[in-house]
């Protein structure tokens, strides 16, 4: 914190909220309210303009373009300080599992990153922008480059199904040893695989592929469909990255959470999520948390973002080292009713319920029915099953993922018990809706992902249309 402080009094941001006087982390807090983006957005406006010393000395050495939930569009400053968060995390993520397993054979072979186009547009301030993923790809290590795919050409390429379907044709004949990318579309790209190469499963196509990396969602939902599709359980590594900074990284095979990124310039404050909406919210240093309780994740960084609200929950699962596990968007919750279900809960349940029924569930999402048109009002599962799923194992997938999610959360049991709300409805919609909603809306691909929850119908009304 102090560090940043030293050279946030260097920039108009930092003299309109006095960072010389800050001398200790409750003057911070007395000083630097929460921001969301919204709140530095009149600063970062400037600093597109090409105006130095706005949020941080000089100018960005990019912004990251990233769709948000919230306020569309987000601009977020990428500094020449904070490359080294975004490229060396992930280099560190890699040497730690070589580390601890003493296993470095996919290093000898090719690896794959499935991301966003490499290509960058500029400002009109000549500031170069694009998407996270793209812009990392133009700082992939020079040892690393010979084993690199796909070809930059095939990587520009925007549309992501055509984009898939020649990333296939480029590596279905050679030896693929590490897989990246979200799961939802790396499940993709092995579907297209198989298709192609007419195999059974990944481990026929790719025989001495040996991990897979994966960030941005939670994976245990796919595990299963993952474990088919390649034919075997692999070694796996998770990542935490965000536009506003690389926040954890998994650095060991054993240990439950992902250890927090405390040396890399960037300062962490937590909120308890229950509180995150009231008007002075506790805010805690890390020395302050505690293991289990669901925090609302704020940082400060060598970018110029200040007391910054990213909108993920995140739980400690330790404290010496710090790691966390992600639970979730505070603004992705179900709580039509006053009761609050976030993703860990229905995530949970999903898992709980498929493991016991063998059932494997490609995607989902849960919005409430405020107002049915007969009965009392309900969570609708929306459900995007591998395979055709009967009606008695329907019913009883139903009966215990609303079990599930009432051992869960007291507030949703004491709903059902009381009788205001019926047990959750499951509606199975037709294999590929999620795709075909996402490739809607313009977000097929990349980084996106459909959110678990929602507090409207929005999402729910176009995927069972």
């Amino acid at each position: 914190m102090r560090a940043l402080l030293k050279s946030g009094q260097r920039t108009s941001f930092g003299r309109d909220h006095h960072f010389s006087d800050v001398g200790s982390y409750r003057e911070w807090q007395e000083c630097m309210p929460i921001a969301e983006y919204e709140g530095l957005l009149s600063y970062i406006e400037r600093a597109k303009a090409g105006e130095r010393d706005v949020l941080w000395p000089g100018l960005p050495k990019y912004f990251c373009k990233t769709s948000g939930t919230t306020s569309g569009t987000k601009y977020i400053p990428l500094t020449h300080d904070s490359m080294p968060n975004h490229i060396g995390t992930a280099r560190n993520a890699l040497l730690s599992y070589i580390a601890e397993t003493g296993r470095s054979e996919f290093t000898s072979g090719k690896m794959i990153f499935l991301q966003g186009s490499p290509k960058m547009d500029l400002l009109p301030s000549g500031i170069p922008y694009g998407r996270l993923s793209g812009i990392v790809a133009n700082h992939v290590p020079a040892y690393l480059q010979k084993n690199r795919m796909p070809s930059y050409q095939t990587n520009c390429i925007e549309d992501w199904e055509e984009k898939v379907n020649r990333i296939a044709d480029e590596t279905l004949r050679e030896r693929m040893t590490l897989i990246s990318g979200i799961p939802n579309w790396v499940q993709m790209y092995f579907e297209v695989l198989l298709k192609k190469s007419g195999k059974q499963n990944i481990r026929e196509v790719f025989p001495d592929f040996d991990l897979f990396v994966y960030g941005g969602v939670n994976f245990e939902p796919y595990r299963a469909r993952f474990e088919q599709l390649i034919g075997k359980r692999i070694p796996i590594i998770e990542l935490y990255p965000a536009s506003e900074g690389f926040i954890a990284f998994q650095d060991s095979q054993e240990a439950d959470g992902l250890l927090l990124n405390t040396n890399s310039g960037i300062f962490f404050e937590f909120i308890p999520a229950d509180e995150y909406f009231n008007e002075r919210p506790t805010r805690l240093s890390l020395r302050e948390v505690k293991v289990g309780v669901n925090y609302a994740l704020v940082l400060s960084n060598n970018a110029g973002l200040w007391s910054y609200s990213i909108g993920d929950t995140v739980k400690f699962t330790s404290l010496d080292p710090p790691r966390i596990k992600v639970t979730g968007r505070i603004k992705h919750f179900t709580s039509a009713f006053g009761e609050h279900v976030i993703a860990e809960e229905v995530e949970g349940a999903m898992i709980e319920v498929c493991g016991a029924l063998g059932i494997e569930v490609n995607e989902f999402h849960v919005a409430p029915m405020v107002a049915p048109s007969s009965g009392l009002p309900y969570h609708e599962w929306l459900i995007e099953a591998d395979s055709e799923i009967g009606e008695d194992k329907r019913k009883q997938m139903a009966a215990l993922l609303d079990a599930s999610m009432q051992q869960r959360n007291i507030y949703y049991r004491d709903l059902i018990q009381g009788a205001v709300l019926r047990p959750a409805v499951l509606t199975f919609v037709r294999k590929g809706a999620f795709n075909d909603y996402m490739r809607s809306v313009g977000k097929l691909g990349g980084q996106n992902k459909v959110p678990r929850l929602s507090n409207d119908r929005g999402i729910a009304e176009r995927l069972s249309s």
